[in-house]
């Protein structure tokens, strides 16, 4: 049966849309009014490597016998959907539009499966550890997270890494690292069977006979996703320097000793939090996918363009690490640069606004 999905962010929401569309789910992307008509009109295009192969291959969503649309956040309709995606950057929901949609999807009561980096509020609150820490302060606006219940929340681990081509239209994806999405279980027994189909569903597509990477992966641990903290905190956040930005493999390989006391502070605090050792991802394993990670993350790249808030993971782990009374100076002190970069942003454009 064709499920109805709906997505809100058009650019890492179009690789998960892309997945479902194979599979012969349909799916409306929540984008802005232009995005959304350059959609409508010649549809998306995500660029994934099959395995041994060498060249990426482009997957035209017109293609693929699932039904794709797009539109801005004041036209959706919720009584449409069975489940809704969050793809956006947290910082993106603090838009009005968006905060009026978010506000109609929480009393429509619909299950919400986050592939954000930050893992909304609401999913916090379902692991008894964090229930009661205050960490308001690494998001950009708490408050849009207000009226949603927390069962009705999950988070999948946004493992593939992908970007828009910065020479191609929007509505162009390229994946430089294919690797799935690893999604909590939701509280409901009845979202989980929704959840689990759509697994099923797109780990049977094939491709001219052919695997496609990119799955959706369900597990019953609340702390599976948790594991990609210690990736952010060790690469993605100290990409950003007080210099310019360097790579994902230049800030995990410039001094992996360093890099390896990160990861595991982030994965001992998961342990401690409930996490069992089998949820997290070694190191090692870590390390040889980062060789392959040539550009600054996205965090990184928003810094450096310019952007005066972004995911805030490093503040987050920061204070769940001091709350847990187990604090880490190189965690601090990435929290730090950050800040510094950040307000040097937000300076440069208050004196620009004069």
């Amino acid at each position: 049966m064709a499920r109805n999905i709906l997505i809100l962010g058009a650019s890492y929401g179009s690789l998960l849309a892309t997945k479902l569309l194979m599979a012969g789910h349909n799916v409306t992307l929540v984008c802005r009014k232009k995005t959304a008509e350059l959609i409508n009109r010649d549809g998306t295009e995500v660029r994934i490597k099959l395995r041994d192969e060498p060249t990426h291959r482009a997957i035209f969503s017109r293609d693929l016998p699932g039904t794709l649309d797009a539109t801005p956040p004041a036209d959706v309709d919720l009584s449409r959907y069975d489940l809704v995606g969050l793809a956006m950057q947290e910082p993106q929901y603090t838009n009005h539009t968006i905060r009026v949609l978010m506000i109609k999807i929480a009393e429509a009561k619909l299950p919400c499966l986050s592939i954000m980096n930050m893992p909304p509020l609401p999913y916090l609150k379902r692991i008894p550890a964090l229930a009661d820490m205050d960490l308001e302060e690494a998001y950009t606006n708490a408050q849009v997270w207000e009226r949603f219940k927390p069962e009705l929340v999950s988070l999948c681990s946004p493992d593939p890494q992908a970007f828009r081509p910065p020479d191609e239209a929007a509505n162009v994806l390229h994946v430089g690292l294919p690797t799935n999405f690893k999604a909590a279980a939701f509280a409901d027994e009845t979202h989980n069977r929704l959840l689990r189909e759509l697994e099923a569903d797109i780990d049977a597509v094939k491709l001219d006979g052919q695997d496609v990477p990119v799955k959706l992966k369900v597990f019953d641990s609340l702390f599976v996703p948790l594991a990609k903290w210690s990736m952010l905190l060790t690469g993605n956040y100290r990409c950003i320097t007080p210099q310019d930005p360097q790579s994902i493999r230049d800030a995990v390989h410039a001094d992996l000793k360093r890099s390896q006391s990160i990861y595991e502070h982030v994965d001992a605090i998961a342990r401690r939090l409930g996490a069992d050792p089998k949820d997290q991802v070694p190191f090692e394993k870590y390390a040889k996918a980062a060789e392959s990670l040539l550009k600054p993350s996205s965090a990184a790249r928003a810094v450096a363009s310019g952007a005066p808030f972004i995911e805030r993971v490093d503040l987050l782990v920061k204070l769940i690490s001091h709350q847990l009374g187990v604090p880490n100076a190189e965690i601090d002190r990435t929290v730090q640069i950050v800040d510094q970069k950040l307000n040097e942003k937000i300076v440069e454009g208050g004196s620009g606004a004069l």
